[in-house]
């Protein structure tokens, strides 16, 4: 491959990896000063989920900065914390199965990845979402949950 075409392939790299998968960034502050590229950071970004009107995940993970984390390149630490809670009246769009995948972000270029997945206690009545980081070869036990109580009438399905 032409040297020539490096830095753009660097840079379509750089934004796949900064998309946001279905997230909207609310806001973040830094944590490292970097002289050459942003600094470090922690973000924070909601999603709604996509199968339950009315609940809303605020998800805070940290994100490197530098000039590889600019670039699109460097890879995240595992470290986040999920806040979910009900903003509506719930209600189930379609029937899901426990641990099913509600967010994914990449946070390297390969290999590793940011999701949230979602359970139902029905003896308790809430739902119950878990962030946690994968590598192909080996994840993270850094995780966090959140549980979002389902009101009495509202959530019918599942």
């Amino acid at each position: 491959m032409p040297r020539s075409r490096l830095p753009a392939i660097l840079g379509l790299f750089g934004l796949l990896a900064s998309a946001s998968a279905g997230a909207e960034e609310i806001g973040s502050v830094s944590t490292v000063f970097k002289m050459l590229g942003p600094n470090d950071k922690i973000v924070v970004e909601a999603f709604d989920d996509p199968k339950v009107d009315g609940v809303t995940c605020y998800l805070s993970r940290a994100k490197k900065g530098g000039i590889s984390g600019g670039l699109g390149v460097a890879e995240d630490t595992s470290d986040a914390s999920i806040a979910c809670r009900q903003v509506a009246p719930i209600a189930f769009k379609a029937k899901f199965k426990d641990g099913e995948e509600v967010f994914r972000k990449d946070t390297s270029l390969l290999f590793k990845t940011m999701q949230v997945v979602r359970f139902h206690d029905t003896k308790r009545n809430v739902l119950i979402y878990l962030v946690y980081s994968d590598r192909i070869i080996e994840g993270s036990p850094k995780n966090s949950i959140s549980v979002v109580p389902i009101p009495a009438g509202q959530g019918q399905g599942g």
